[in-house]
Protein backbone atom coordinates (compact mmCIF):
# COMPACT_ATOMS: atom_id res chain seq x y z
CA UNK A 1 0.00 0.00 0.00
CA UNK A 2 1.15 3.30 -0.96
CA UNK A 3 1.86 6.36 1.29
CA UNK A 4 -0.75 8.16 -0.48
CA UNK A 5 -3.66 4.71 -0.37
CA UNK A 6 -3.01 5.08 3.85
CA UNK A 7 -3.27 9.08 4.23
CA UNK A 8 -7.03 8.05 2.10
CA UNK A 9 -7.79 5.39 4.54
CA UNK A 10 -7.64 7.81 7.71
CA UNK A 11 -10.72 9.33 8.64
CA UNK A 12 -10.93 12.86 8.15
CA UNK A 13 -10.45 12.87 11.95
CA UNK A 14 -7.36 11.13 11.96
CA UNK A 15 -6.18 13.01 9.35
CA UNK A 16 -6.99 16.86 10.98
CA UNK A 17 -5.47 15.97 14.12
CA UNK A 18 -2.72 14.63 12.30
CA UNK A 19 -2.53 18.09 10.75
CA UNK A 20 -3.08 19.93 13.55
CA UNK A 21 -0.38 18.22 15.31
CA UNK A 22 2.33 19.11 12.04
CA UNK A 23 1.36 22.81 12.29
CA UNK A 24 1.98 22.97 15.95
CA UNK A 25 5.35 21.37 15.60
CA UNK A 26 6.34 23.62 12.96
CA UNK A 27 5.13 26.81 14.89
CA UNK A 28 7.14 25.36 17.68
CA UNK A 29 10.19 24.79 15.58
CA UNK A 30 9.50 28.58 14.21
CA UNK A 31 9.23 30.02 17.33
CA UNK A 32 12.41 28.46 18.43
CA UNK A 33 13.96 29.74 15.40
CA UNK A 34 13.74 33.19 16.48
CA UNK A 35 17.09 33.45 18.37
CA UNK A 36 18.70 30.52 16.16
CA UNK A 37 17.73 30.10 12.38
CA UNK A 38 18.38 26.33 11.85
CA UNK A 39 14.60 25.30 13.43
CA UNK A 40 13.32 27.02 10.91
CA UNK A 41 14.62 24.92 8.17
CA UNK A 42 14.01 22.05 9.72
CA UNK A 43 10.33 23.61 10.32
CA UNK A 44 9.85 24.51 6.44
CA UNK A 45 11.08 21.24 5.27
CA UNK A 46 8.57 19.48 7.58
CA UNK A 47 5.85 22.06 6.98
CA UNK A 48 6.57 20.99 2.92
CA UNK A 49 6.65 17.52 3.61
CA UNK A 50 3.35 17.42 4.99
CA UNK A 51 1.39 19.97 3.17
CA UNK A 52 -0.06 17.25 0.66
CA UNK A 53 -1.18 14.97 3.62
CA UNK A 54 -3.06 18.18 5.32
CA UNK A 55 -5.01 18.72 1.79
CA UNK A 56 -8.86 18.95 3.00
CA UNK A 57 -8.48 20.06 6.04
CA UNK A 58 -7.99 23.61 7.55
CA UNK A 59 -4.54 22.80 8.70
CA UNK A 60 -3.50 23.07 5.46
CA UNK A 61 -3.67 26.79 5.26
CA UNK A 62 -1.48 27.29 8.78
CA UNK A 63 1.37 24.57 6.68
CA UNK A 64 0.67 27.12 3.53
CA UNK A 65 1.12 30.80 5.95
CA UNK A 66 4.63 28.89 7.29
CA UNK A 67 5.56 27.99 4.01
CA UNK A 68 5.14 31.31 2.65
CA UNK A 69 6.72 32.93 6.09
CA UNK A 70 10.05 31.32 5.56
CA UNK A 71 10.32 31.97 2.11
CA UNK A 72 9.63 36.01 2.75
CA UNK A 73 11.66 35.99 5.58
CA UNK A 74 14.85 33.97 4.02
CA UNK A 75 14.33 36.51 0.97
CA UNK A 76 14.39 39.54 3.06
CA UNK A 77 17.03 38.15 5.39
CA UNK A 78 19.47 38.25 2.54
CA UNK A 79 18.63 41.54 1.16
CA UNK A 80 19.07 42.53 5.33
CA UNK A 81 22.47 40.56 5.14
CA UNK A 82 23.43 42.01 1.98
CA UNK A 83 22.75 45.38 2.77
CA UNK A 84 24.64 45.41 6.62
CA UNK A 85 27.47 47.55 5.20
CA UNK A 86 25.70 49.97 4.14
CA UNK A 87 23.73 50.29 7.30
CA UNK A 88 20.24 50.17 5.79
CA UNK A 89 20.11 46.24 6.46
CA UNK A 90 20.61 46.14 9.95
CA UNK A 91 17.05 48.03 9.51
CA UNK A 92 15.66 45.58 7.44
CA UNK A 93 16.97 42.68 9.20
CA UNK A 94 15.12 43.87 12.43
CA UNK A 95 11.76 44.37 10.36
CA UNK A 96 12.09 41.15 9.36
CA UNK A 97 12.42 39.70 12.60
CA UNK A 98 9.73 41.46 13.98
CA UNK A 99 7.73 40.43 10.50
CA UNK A 100 8.50 36.80 11.46
CA UNK A 101 8.09 36.79 14.71
CA UNK A 102 4.43 38.34 14.18
CA UNK A 103 3.40 35.72 11.81
CA UNK A 104 4.63 32.81 14.15
CA UNK A 105 2.56 34.69 16.79
CA UNK A 106 -0.76 35.48 14.61
CA UNK A 107 -0.82 31.65 12.97
CA UNK A 108 -0.36 29.70 15.86
CA UNK A 109 -3.11 31.40 18.33
CA UNK A 110 -5.18 31.15 14.97
CA UNK A 111 -4.35 27.08 14.90
CA UNK A 112 -5.17 27.14 18.81
CA UNK A 113 -8.71 29.05 18.15
CA UNK A 114 -9.32 26.54 15.31
CA UNK A 115 -9.42 29.24 12.62
CA UNK A 116 -7.53 28.97 9.26
CA UNK A 117 -4.67 31.30 8.98
CA UNK A 118 -5.78 33.62 6.16
CA UNK A 119 -8.70 35.50 7.79
CA UNK A 120 -10.65 36.09 4.64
Amino acid sequence: MSSQDAQLSRSPHEREHSARSVAHVVYALYALSIVTALPALIGVILAHVKRSDAMGTFAVSHLDWQVRTFWWWLLWAVIGGALTVILVGWLILAVAWLWFAYRVLRGWLRLVDDLPAYAW
